[in-house]
């Protein structure tokens, strides 16, 4: 596997516990807040919305912050249902992936600017694959709080013995670390 499709599947991964979170949740619970300081999961998605339009649109050949990106207003929710969170969320990510298809190897050493700094499209690339998760494990843990009853989206508590049994029961193998997941939602 090459290192565009290893991080193709990252980012598909880490779209699909944004989405298993979305799923668990009562609409009331993607806006809650735990204070005036914090972010509900819908100011999450609009910044990442934001980032995401920024950072990926015309990825090869400009700045990475576009001058009609409003960062402070990603963190100001006007978001009132579900759908428009989704719309956002699936917006945002179809940027990304239309950036990432068509991204090719001899590309990843190329330079190019996030506010003028200079980074190669591996880098840029490797900083949104840190960036993402950050926010998305946020909302999970927002998740965690305002769920009647969290189904885990990885190993449950209690079930690591069990899990890595049948790992070890496996011939050896290469694969994406992803794929177990992925392929349950096909």
């Amino acid at each position: 596997m090459n290192y565009l499709e290893s991080v193709r599947q990252q980012f598909e991964y880490y779209k699909l516990l944004g989405e298993k979170t979305f799923a668990q949740l009562a609409d009331e619970h993607l806006f809650w807040q735990y204070n005036s300081e914090s972010n509900s999961i819908a100011n999450i998605v609009k910044h990442l919305w934001g980032n995401m339009l920024s950072r990926w649109t015309d990825f090869l050949t400009t700045d990475g912050e576009k001058t009609w990106r409003d960062r402070d207003a990603e963190f100001e929710n006007d978001f009132v249902t579900r759908q428009q969170l989704l719309e956002k969320w699936n917006e945002g990510w179809a940027c990304l992936f239309a950036a990432i298809n068509s991204i090719t190897e001899a590309d990843l050493g190329k330079i190019i600017y996030i506010r003028n700094q200079g980074h190669t499209v591996a880098e840029a690339i490797n900083r949104q694959l840190a960036h993402y998760p950050y926010h998305i494990g946020q909302m999970v843990f927002i998740g965690k709080l305002c769920a009647e009853k969290w189904n885990s989206l990885s190993i449950p508590k209690n079930h690591s013995l069990a899990y890595n049994s049948q790992k070890f029961a496996q011939e050896q193998r290469i694969e994406h670390f992803t794929k177990e997941f992925l392929d349950k939602t096909e």
